[in-house]
């Protein structure tokens, strides 16, 4: 072989090694144009999502909407009424009544779950030996079901239950905590606001993360205690959470359900003066014999006035901001 040969053959590239077939089987090949994706390839990657959320939540807004404007039953389709159920509502007195307990409800719960949240999670935010212990018991109640929440609480609040067995001890006597109307209201904001805390605790411990610890620490050279770094520091530092903690706890208590309906029954308590909006849709609404176009209605006040909750307190946090 003689040089030139074996000068050419160096210089020459080895030879790639292609699968057989890539080119049949419509790989691209070095060099070759990037393919342009198809305009359709991301709704077919949204397609599952989509039908999810349309199937389960647009579909039955829309249902309720339209059948609200109906006389529907539970196996009678509905003919058109206008507003007739609407104005019915004016004149039905449980109408009224579950307004003002769901009312009720948000101004009771929700400055707990403002505040009380917002306490434990700088309780909890120190580096201390077993911290973490604390952490997960305080969220715990979270996690747990509402119905085992609530039958628990049920039996400790009982006539015979654990708290009225402590209150005979000490002299006090029985107190009827699910036998009178405003004890059973007020013993259920207790148990959504007990089962609430470590939920929005979570919340706020990542807002209070993102706090500068130099704030507190120019706030104690200047002399202020505990109480005043509180108000001038930490409050205006995670007040952004705050309002998003309100809208929430006020979205939720105004359409609570399950905690009432444990602790007061089917028949909302006594003489149904505990009953709320939401419980009132599920008794008139189900059913053989169910009004379901009358049922829709309520529920559709009941999404005007949780729409209307959220644009108020967003429409108070953005006059603060001004």
């Amino acid at each position: 072989m003689t040089t030139s040969t074996v000068s050419s053959a160096a210089a020459s590239p080895p030879e790639r090694f292609e699968p057989k077939g890539a080119a049949r089987s419509g790989g691209r090949r070095p060099g070759s144009p990037i393919r342009r994706q198809l305009p359709t390839s991301p709704w077919l990657f949204a397609a599952p999502g989509l039908l999810i959320v349309g199937a389960f939540s647009l579909y039955p807004f829309i249902s309720t909407l339209v059948n609200a404007f109906t006389d529907r039953r539970t196996l009678i389709p509905g003919q058109f009424v206008g507003l007739a159920n609407f104005e019915e509502l004016l004149h039905d007195d449980m109408f009224w009544i579950g307004l003002r307990n769901s009312t009720l409800y948000v101004l009771g719960v929700v400055p707990a779950l403002v505040i009380l949240p917002l306490l434990l999670a700088m309780l909890v935010q120190r580096h201390i030996p077993g911290i973490t212990f604390f952490r997960s018991a305080f969220y715990t109640p979270v996690v747990a079901s509402i119905v085992v929440v609530g039958l628990i609480w049920v039996w400790m609040l009982d006539d015979r239950g654990l708290i009225n067995a402590v209150l005979e001890a000490v002299g006090v006597g029985k107190v009827g905590f699910l036998s009178d109307q405003w004890l059973l209201l007020g013993s259920a904001m207790a148990v959504t606001v007990w089962k609430g805390l470590g939920y929005y605790m979570i919340i706020y411990l990542a807002a209070l993360a993102n706090v500068p610890r130099e704030l507190h620490e120019a706030a104690a050279v200047d002399g202020a205690g505990p109480v005043r770094r509180f108000v001038t520091v930490t409050v205006p530092a995670v007040r952004s959470t705050m309002v998003l903690v309100g809208a929430l706890s006020s979205v939720a208590a105004f359409k609570v359900f399950s905690e009432v309906y444990l602790m007061a029954g089917p028949s909302g308590g006594p003489a149904g003066e505990d009953t709320t909006l939401v419980m009132l849709v599920q008794r008139v609404g189900t059913g053989l014999s169910g009004r379901v176009g009358y049922a829709s209605a309520i529920s559709v006040v009941v999404f005007v006035v949780t729409v209307a909750l959220m644009l108020l307190v967003l429409r108070a946090d953005r006059r603060e901001d001004a």
